[in-house]
C-alpha cells in the first residue's frame, strides 16, 4: 500500500511543471491544505504562480518553504521510466521532480497533516511559501513573495527549506547557510587581423592571459569555520573565427565567485576594477546574476532540528553550508533561523531521477517530529 506521502508526490510528479510553469501542483496542495484549516492565497506575479498558505494568527510563525517547478527532463529516450509517469518500481519513487523538491514538498505537507490532527491546540502558525521560479531566474517566487511579506509587516521566527540536502542517507545533512555567488562576464576587445601580420591587429587572448592570471591567483579571502574562502572559477572561454590564421577580434570570459560571509559582492566588484585597472585593456565588464550569502547563527532552531532528526533516525546529521544557492537567501531576509532539510540529492536533475520511497516516510516523521520540538516541547 502506497503511504500518503509517497502518493502525494507521485501525483505531483504526474503534473509537468517545468520552470516556471506550475500547472496545477499548487491547486493540489491547496486542496490538501484547505481541509486542515490553512488560508491560502495565491501571490502570482508576471507568470510566476506562489502560494502562501498560514495555518494560525499567533506566533511563533514556521514556515516550510519549497518549490513546484522542476528543470527541463532532456532527452526523453534516455530514461528509464517516462519522467512525468511518477512510478514506483523496487521501492524508488521515480520521475522529474522526485528529489527535487516535490518529495520534500509532499512530506511536509503529510507532516503538517499528521501534526495537526494529534496536536490542534498547539500554540502558534505553520505557513507554506511554495514558488514556481526556484529553477528559473528566481525573480517572481520566493524573492516577491518575501517583498510582499515585508511590506504586510509579517515576519518569520523558523523556516525550514525541504530542498534535497541529505547525502547518503535520509537527515544525514543539515544546512544551515549558503555561499554567495556571483557571476561575472568580462569582454576584452581586440583588433581582428591576418595572423602573419600581427603588427596590424591587436590579439585579445594575449591581452586577458595576464588578467586571467591576476585574478585566478588572489586569494579573496580566508572563508571562516563555517565557510570555505572565496572562489573564483572560469565557466567559459570564447574567441576566435574558426580559423587557425586569423587573430580574432574579441575575447569574452566567464567567470562565478562563490563567496563566504566574510567578503561581500561590493568588495568582489572593487577588486576586480583594480586588477582590470593594473592592465592595457579595452573591455566590457557585466555582472548578469548574483545571490547573497546566508548563515543562521542561532544554535536553538539549529538543534531543535538535529534532534528531530536522531529522534527518527537515530544517527546526529552533519551540519553544514555545503552546495549551490537556495531560496533560503530571500527568507533570511526576514527570518533569523533558516535551516535546510530534505531527501537524498544524489539524482537531481539528471536522468533517471528518483528518491527511496522509505526516505519520504522517514523524512516525513522528521517534520512531524520537529515541528512537535518547535510547538509542544518547546
Amino acid at each position: 500500500m502506497t503511504s500518503p506521502p509517497v502518493q502525494l508526490a507521485s501525483e505531483l510528479i504526474r503534473i509537468e511543471s517545468v520552470t516556471p510553469n506550475d500547472n496545477g501542483c499548487q491547486q493540489l496542495l491547496e486542496q490538501c491544505l484547505t481541509p486542515l484549516g490553512f488560508q491560502c492565497e495565491y501571490m502570482n506575479f508576471e507568470d510566476v504562480s506562489n502560494l502562501w498558505a498560514r495555518h494560525g494568527t499567533k506566533g511563533p510563525l514556521l514556515v516550510f518553504a519549497g518549490h513546484t517547478d522542476v528543470v527541463p527532463t532532456g532527452p526523453l529516450e534516455k530514461w528509464t521510466h517516462p519522467p512525468f509517469a511518477g512510478l514506483i518500481e523496487d521501492g524508488m519513487l521515480h520521475g522529474r521532480g522526485a528529489a527535487d523538491m516535490k518529495g520534500g514538498v509532499a512530506c511536509f505537507t503529510i507532516a503538517c497533516g499528521n501534526f495537526l490532527r494529534k496536536h490542534p491546540n498547539y500554540g502558534g502558525s505553520i505557513a507554506f511559501l511554495i514558488t514556481s521560479d526556484e529553477e528559473g531566474i528566481a525573480k517572481w517566487g520566493t524573492r516577491a513573495v518575501v517583498d510582499e511579506l515585508i511590506a504586510r509587516n509579517v515576519g518569520i521566527d523558523y523556516c525550514v527549506v525541504g530542498e534535497p540536502t541529505s547525502e547518503s542517507n535520509c537527515g544525514d545533512t543539515i544546512k544551515i547557510g549558503r555561499r554567495g555567488s556571483l557571476n561575472l562576464a568580462l569582454t576584452v576587445k581586440g583588433q581582428q587581423g591576418h595572423i602573419a601580420y600581427p603588427h596590424l591587429a591587436k590579439n585579445p587572448i594575449h591581452a586577458l592571459a595576464p588578467v586571467l592570471h591576476d585574478l585566478v591567483q588572489a586569494k579573496w579571502d580566508s572563508g571562516n569555520q563555517n565557510f570555505p574562502p572565496t572562489s573564483l572559477q572560469i565557466s567559459n572561454l570564447m574567441s576566435g573565427t574558426g580559423a587557425a590564421n586569423v587573430i580574432p577580434a574579441d575575447a569574452r570570459v566567464l567567470f562565478n565567485f562563490r563567496y563566504s560571509p566574510e567578503t561581500d559582492e561590493q568588495e568582489i566588484k572593487q577588486r576586480i576594477d583594480d586588477i582590470l585597472g593594473r592592465h592595457d585593456l579595452e573591455y566590457t565588464l557585466e555582472y548578469p546574476s548574483s545571490a547573497e550569502p546566508y548563515y543562521t547563527r542561532d544554535r536553538d532552531f539549529i538543534e531543535k532540528a538535529s534532534q528531530a532528526v536522531s529522534d527518527i533516525t537515530g544517527k546526529t546529521p552533519d551540519i553544514t553550508t555545503s552546495g549551490g544557492t537556495s531560496d533560503g537567501r530571500f527568507i533570511a531576509r526576514v527570518c533569523n533561523h533558516v535551516v535546510e532539510l530534505g531527501p537524498i540529492n544524489a539524482t537531481i536533475h539528471q536522468i533517471d531521477e528518483c528518491v527511496s520511497t522509505q526516505d519520504l516516510d522517514t523524512l516525513t516523521r522528521i517534520y512531524t517530529r520537529l515541528l512537535e520540538r518547535v510547538f509542544v516541547e518547546g
